[in-house]
């Protein structure tokens, strides 16, 4: 069995080591999005190829795990993503999710073709506070077709313990 210890340190390592491939955030452009597979595209995120994710330097979560159907964000929640009564705002919650959740479903996505967003349920279980230390959104496909991909997730910490649970509808299209 694996000590929460060391589940803690390899997820610090995990983390470490995609932040030193990540290139400086920006955006991709269309052509870079319709050259690759979902799965592709996010791989050349991860290899410091294409530009990372704004986004995840604002809120301070990368991506430490992928394959197709199941992406992992990571990130440590603390003070600056306080809500004004003391917890981890659930902004940061849907953010994190909805992240997970987007790019499992990209994942199986072939080329030339996208997908967002259209519905996001989150259940907030549990506070989030500086003291949780680092927690996953843990993002696995339910079904994608040629028009409709759904998704769910989990945000848990190196316990295992449960702080969100969240579902997503997500509309998928031909690229422009």
């Amino acid at each position: 069995m694996t000590s929460r210890e060391d589940t803690l340190a390899l997820w610090k390592t995990q983390e470490a080591n995609v932040r030193e491939r990540l290139a400086a955030p920006g955006v991709a452009t269309l052509a870079q999005l319709k050259e690759f597979s979902g799965m592709e595209f996010l791989q050349q995120i991860w290899d410091g190829k294409l530009p990372s994710v704004p986004l995840g330097e604002t809120l301070d979560f990368i991506p430490v795990e992928g394959e197709p159907g199941r992406i992992v964000f990571q990130g440590t929640p603390g003070k600056q993503h306080y809500n004004p009564i003391g917890s981890v705002h659930g902004g940061y919650f849907c953010t994190l999710l909805d992240s997970a959740l987007g790019c499992a479903v990209h994942s199986v996505l072939p080329k030339g073709i996208g997908y967002t967003t259209l519905e996001l349920k989150v259940n907030l279980i549990r506070a989030l506070t500086e003291k949780t230390g680092p927690v996953r959104a843990i993002g696995k496909v339910i079904q994608v077709g040629n028009k409709v991909g759904v998704a769910e997730a989990n945000i848990v910490d190196v316990d295992g313990k449960i702080y969100a649970h969240a579902t997503t509808t997500c509309l998928i299209f031909p690229l422009p």
